[in-house]
């Protein structure tokens, strides 16, 4: 038998945890895994399955207390187990007693409220960033429309936030309980109640603004101080500015997941630059300073003489520099011969060609390979 999942070791909490505990230890590790931020991350998918249904069965007073008594008893084979074990196996005069049990387990304890979670959604919004923005930081401003708390009621609904009485069904209670009598006794379910939707309470009079919905449709701005570094799929989070919270409860959270458009000189991984340099063919021959750019301006960088295409040089420091440290940057050499010469131009290096023959010994060692096989100078 597979061992049986820890579901407060998964949410983190300890097993006396409160109802608050468990929703907001949940909220916080169901936003951290969503697979909308991890894209094709199959770890991080499973991650979020494991969370949500250790929060499905812990938030439900019945479930809990039926994974509780497993967790307690295990290899007691649930219901069906604790009937056999706890009881002889038969039903006689221990039936009452698991009727009684039974009733324990799934009454809900007493009467408390119903678990409700009336946090407002999450908005998630693509933001673009331009390469430099991303790489150097900045400020942006973002307008969007949501379901904004009313501020007239809290979001209640309410008139003034206190047009409430007492719901007449529940008596308050924000639950009511739907009792049935079974060949294995009475069992007892407890759900919110239907008048008041778990709340206990009813509105005596709805709040004029935003006619008892609790929240009214508006364009909302919002300003993010991005930092240095972002990339695609990197996200800030704002606290309390998705959509609102049902009864009054809190507002979800905004979501904004950056795209970086490309640059038509950089490439970039992590904190590092790429950059292909082209330089003259007689700067590669003779050496000579080019200028370089970075992020900020450009530099001054020495190229040896003899450079060939494709030399790879390394400029510590001219790379990223955020957070997480500062990065270098890569300079591709790339050695561009002209298409277009003067005749006079033409001619000079026409006599300089046998000469830099000689010197190129790649050159030489081909030309002789070609002349040991067919006794031709390739050149």
């Amino acid at each position: 038998m597979a061992e049986k999942k820890n579901y407060y070791e998964i949410l983190g909490v300890s097993k006396d945890a409160s109802e608050d505990e468990i929703k907001a230890a949940y909220r916080k590790l169901a936003k951290q895994y969503h697979p909308d931020l991890h894209p094709g991350d199959a770890q991080a998918a499973e991650k979020f399955k494991e969370i949500n249904e250790a929060n499905e069965t812990l938030s439900d007073k019945q479930k809990r207390a039926a994974y509780d008594y497993e967790l307690a008893h295990p290899g007691m084979g649930g219901m069906g187990g604790m009937g056999s074990a706890g009881f002889g196996g038969g039903f006689g005069s221990d039936f009452g007693g698991f009727g009684d049990i039974f009733e324990s387990i799934f009454s809900g304890f007493g009467g408390s409220a119903v678990h409700r979670d009336d946090t407002g959604e999450d908005i998630q919004i693509e933001m673009k960033l331009s390469f430099m923005d991303a790489a150097k930081g900045c400020v942006k401003d973002l307008s969007y429309t949501r379901n904004e708390p009313c501020a007239s009621c809290g979001g209640t609904g309410a008139k003034g936030g206190k047009a409430f009485s007492v719901c007449s069904k529940c008596g308050g209670r924000g639950q009511v309980r739907y009792s049935q009598d079974t060949l294995f006794g009475r069992t007892v379910r407890v759900g919110a109640c239907p008048a008041c939707g778990g709340t206990g309470k009813t509105i005596t009079e709805k709040c004029p603004d935003c006619k008892g919905r609790g929240y009214q449709r508006r364009e909302t701005k919002v300003t993010f101080n991005i930092p240095a570094g972002v990339d695609n799929g990197s996200y800030i989070r704002k606290r309390g500015y998705g959509q609102a919270g049902a009864n009054g409860a809190e507002a979800g959270d905004l979501i904004v997941v950056f795209r970086v458009e490309p640059h038509r000189l950089f490439k970039r991984e992590k904190n590092d630059l790429y950059l292909d340099l082209p330089i003259p063919f007689s700067v590669a021959a003779l050496g000579g300073t080019v200028k370089v750019p970075d992020i900020d301006d450009t530099f001054d960088y020495s190229i040896p003489e003899g450079t060939q295409s494709g030399t790879v040089f390394t400029v510590r420091g001219k790379g990223l520099r955020t957070r997480s440290g500062t990065g270098d940057l890569y300079l591709k050499v790339f050695v561009e011969i002209p298409t277009k010469l003067s005749k006079e131009q033409r001619k000079k290096l026409e006599e300089a060609a046998n000469f830099e023959l000689k010197q190129y010994e790649k050159s030489k060692k081909f030309a002789d390979g070609v002349s040991a096989l067919y006794g031709k100078n390739p050149y």
